[in-house]
């Protein structure tokens, strides 16, 4: 892996996306050891399938993808749209007008090497670009609490058993000019959609 390209996905991306988040889902479910959980599993999924669709639809404008490819290969996502049910819901609405991040997935192979790091740090650069002041987060799964503690600080939500005994759920708000954005070792930008050296951190 010399270098990662980051875009906005095309038509021809979409089955490979599809495949991707179940690639990715799946993984994170046998990780979390809730992979008996099919229904979720299939839920997570067509989740992510319908915002990747939406994206389409709307031509980024109800929800905006960016992508991460080794070569023609993809190794990473990232989206944001508005708010979903789930924080509306568990925050009393007050984050309803607050536009979240999600889908920050990286393929199981090339965990740990920066590449969602990259790709937070693009969409950061893309909100200060539109004027876009403010995000929220959320995670219900242990191990990306833990990485986005680290980079956001504690969260602003903590929804204690939220998901069963031990199993929390975690809200973020931040603005934008209070996340450090760092690119880490070479950054490379080509006209054909941006292409960046891999990042030295692990996310």
């Amino acid at each position: 892996m010399n270098r990662i390209e980051i875009s906005r996905p095309n038509s021809r991306d979409k089955n490979e996306l599809i495949q991707f988040f179940s690639t990715v889902i799946q993984d994170t479910f046998a990780k979390e050891g809730i992979s008996s959980f099919h229904e979720d599993l299939k839920n997570e999924i067509e989740t992510k399938c319908t915002y990747l669709q939406s994206d389409y639809d709307s031509n980024g404008t109800e929800r905006y993808f960016l992508i991460a490819k080794d070569g023609q290969t993809i190794v990473g996502t990232i989206e944001y749209g508005h708010s979903s049910e789930l924080i509306n819901r568990t925050t009393n609405g007050a984050l309803m007008d607050v536009y979240e991040i999600g889908t920050v997935f990286v393929h199981p192979g090339y965990q740990r090497r920066g590449i969602g790091s990259l790709l937070l740090n693009t969409m950061l650069l893309t909100f200060l670009n539109r004027g876009i002041a403010e995000f929220c987060m959320d995670s219900g799964y242990a191990t990306a609490q833990t990485v986005w503690t680290r980079k956001l600080g504690d969260p602003d939500y903590w929804l204690k058993n939220y998901w069963g005994e031990d199993s929390d759920h975690m809200i973020w708000k931040r603005k934008v000019k209070d996340v450090p954005i760092i690119f880490r070792e070479n950054l490379h930008w080509e006209n054909s959609g941006g292409s960046y050296e891999t990042t030295n951190d692990h996310l």
